[in-house]
């Protein structure tokens, strides 16, 4: 890419996964312009920001918990997004938005409306893999092994029959684990399930998969270096692990053998495929104690903070934090 882009960076957004958002605009803001190119910030619930409001915003830092989503209260997003201050022409919109509307199809509606270039999946691909049942439906029909599942409500001796113990709970529409939890025994299902529910209307029981925590993101047509989460505390890679120092050790290159590498490439590419997105995702898995693969979800709009795991697995390939969000732009310019 070599003439200078304008470039409008959405943000924010109301979901859980706001102070993640911003955090990821933080850093694909900074790298944009050392890299020559036009850009602004516009948080979707205060709409384009400028430099003092910009400043304030990328100085916060992402909290041990996430904040709780709500009613935005804000001006029409259709307005926002036509509001470019002055003559200022947008080239592409890039989404440093996670969960709620801004990764489930429906910001890439609104955007598809605009009729300008925006980065990451498209509304049908965003929307199936947010939804976890529909996605493990097609990833499991497309061969990329997922562990069993059934959604809430369902009966304690139900759940053991067919799942066994522990379960995790989760929200079947959220991202970054919020509302995820361990169940070890019947009696303390409702309440997991009721503590998911306040993130989604939906709820998923999943098997829980002891073992390793392997991930791998997709960029284009290719697959990046597979990374190792290990945990330091607990046994789930969750929101505080994830965004707070100490909570994790992540290894990229993984240390695992380079068959183990290749397997995990080869299913993150089939998942990629089969929720049929595009530019870039990150597939999660497990590696059990019997050396077997399960894909426990697909990031279409991975986090791209300072610690978060696709710029270390780029990083790991030789490619720098300014060449990744480059790409990334360059791939959403390509002809669909």
């Amino acid at each position: 890419m070599n003439s200078v882009l304008n470039v409008a960076v959405l943000l924010g957004g109301n979901s859980s996964e706001r102070d993640v958002s911003i955090a990821s605009a933080a850093q694909v803001v900074k790298a944009l312009r050392e890299r020559g190119h036009r850009v602004w910030a516009v948080d979707t619930l205060h709409g384009w920001l400028d430099g003092e409001q910009e400043a304030a915003l990328f100085s916060r830092r992402v909290q041990a918990v996430p904040p709780t989503a709500g009613a935005t209260g804000a001006p029409s997003l259709l307005a926002i997004l036509n509001e470019a201050p002055g003559d200022t022409r947008v080239d592409l919109w890039f989404l440093a938005l996670h969960g709620g509307s801004g990764e489930d199809g429906r910001m890439q509606g609104l955007l598809e409306m605009t009729g300008i270039p925006y980065t990451g999946s498209g509304v049908l691909g965003s929307a199936v893999a947010m939804d976890k049942d529909i996605a493990k439906r097609l990833l499991a029909t497309a061969g990329v092994p997922t562990p069993d599942w059934l959604m809430a409500p369902a009966d304690g001796r139900i759940v053991g029959e067919h799942l066994g113990w522990p379960v995790v709970v989760k929200p079947s529409k959220q991202g970054s684990t919020v509302g995820l939890s361990v169940v070890r025994a019947a009696p303390a299902l409702d309440a997991a399930v009721a503590a998911a529910r306040a993130f989604d209307d939906e709820v998923m029981i999943e098997r829980f998969i002891p073992g390793r925590e392997l991930t791998c993101p997709v960029l284009g047509d290719g697959a990046l270096a597979v990374g190792e989460i290990i945990l330091k505390r607990g046994e789930i890679f969750d929101y505080e692990a994830k965004y707070q120092p100490g909570g994790a050790e992540e290894v990229f290159p993984a240390d695992i053998p380079a068959e183990t590498a290749r397997q995990v490439q080869q299913l993150s590419l089939q998942a990629h495929r089969a929720l049929k997105l595009k530019g870039y995702s990150r597939s999660d898995f497990r590696l059990d104690r019997a050396g077997q693969l399960w894909c426990l979800e697909v990031n279409t709009l991975p986090g791209l903070t300072a610690m978060s795991l696709l710029p270390q697995a780029a990083g790991a390939l030789g490619i720098s934090f300014g060449e990744l969000v480059e790409r990334i732009c360059r791939l959403a310019l390509e002809p669909s």
